[in-house]
């Protein structure tokens, strides 16, 4: 009799046993970094094959060095905006900003109405060549320069100071084009006009031998400070405790921003917003915040979207001159969304 009372208060203490878990969810499979690597060279070899090689009219050799000289513009410019881009963000810690809320853009325009102001619009034409473009590529540098030099001499040197800084003169820059556009005449205001704008067929081939030689200097430079840029993602604080001089790293990696973007601003125009997608869009396809991934894959980015959409709009729309247009317009569309999805700088 006790067994059976004693089976029976083993009975009631028993737990129920747990429901036996569902079978996990199959992850997704994730592609390494450098198969995406792979795939983005392979879409953007294919890209500038058919811009240089498909639909040619007439003399083929006359078109193809056409073409080239267009494809080294595309890379030059790619190279620059994309790489600065994604540097600046770094240092910077945000994806929204880019190196043109520095005043590159309106230091640009404010040197082109000088010229036309002071010396006429056919001044332009007259200057236009590889001294014009060292020149103009220094001013742009020896501006930033003086305003890092200024901003980080105390100690109260920042970069936030530096960033409102560079807002509130690119806006009195702007002024003053405006202003002393409005005292042109109308033909030489259609001639500013047009250099105003983004343009990739407008430049010449002798640039581009030393652009692209500038443009593997600094990429070497900053390719050998990647592991820093990774470093530098983590924060002040703790990027000083690993050992880097962040002051000096923060100033030397501005000063090569400014170069690439004076150089791309000077050989083929303003362009703001495109360095922005190219970066936005090579952090979400590398799968990785590694700079050793981010930095090439923004590049190659930057190279599909000039010369595939350099061929669409040629051979598909029919408007070869429009597409830094279109970049800016759907790039500046892109940066609002995404500004008001995140509601703050």
């Amino acid at each position: 009799m006790s067994d059976t009372s004693e089976v029976s208060e083993m009975s009631k203490c028993r737990r129920p046993l747990p429901a036996p878990a569902a079978p996990p969810h199959p992850t997704r499979r994730v592609l390494p970094a450098p198969v995406r690597l792979l795939l983005a060279a392979g879409l953007a070899t294919a890209s500038v094959a058919a811009f240089l090689l498909l639909f040619v009219e007439g003399s083929f050799a006359f078109a193809f060095e056409r073409r080239l000289t267009m494809f080294g513009t595309m890379a030059v410019v790619a190279f620059a905006q994309a790489v600065a881009t994604v540097v600046f963000q770094t240092i910077t810690h945000n994806r929204l900003l880019t190196p043109s809320i520095m005043g590159f853009d309106a230091v640009y325009v404010l040197m082109q109405t000088l010229l036309v102001a002071v010396f006429g619009g056919s001044v332009l034409a007259v200057t236009d060549g590889t001294p014009k473009l060292i020149t103009q590529t220094l001013l742009m540098v020896g501006f930033t320069v003086l305003l890092f030099g200024w901003l980080f001499s105390g100690r109260q040197g920042s970069l936030h100071v530096l960033l409102l800084v560079g807002v509130v003169l690119g806006l009195a820059f702007r002024g003053l084009s405006d202003f002393l556009q409005r005292l042109l005449s109308p033909a030489e205001f259609d001639v500013l006009s047009a250099r105003l704008f983004g343009r990739l067929s407008s430049a010449e081939a002798g640039h581009l031998p030393l652009a692209g030689a500038v443009c593997l200097v600094i990429g070497a430079l900053i390719w050998h400070r990647r592991h820093r840029l990774d470093t530098l993602l983590l924060g002040r604080d703790t990027a000083t405790g690993l050992g880097i001089a962040h002051k000096r790293e923060l100033l030397l990696l501005l000063l090569l921003i400014s170069v690439l973007i004076a150089l791309s601003t000077a050989l083929a125009g303003p362009m703001t917003f495109f360095g922005f997608v190219t970066a936005m869009l090579a952090y979400q396809l590398a799968g990785t915040h590694r700079h050793a991934v981010v930095l090439p894959m923004a590049f190659l980015i930057g190279l599909i979207t000039l010369a595939g959409g350099q061929f669409l709009m040629e051979h598909v729309f029919y408007a070869s001159g429009m597409l830094t247009v279109v970049i800016e317009f759907l790039g500046g569309a892109v940066f609002l969304v995404h500004l008001l999805r995140k509601g703050t700088l």
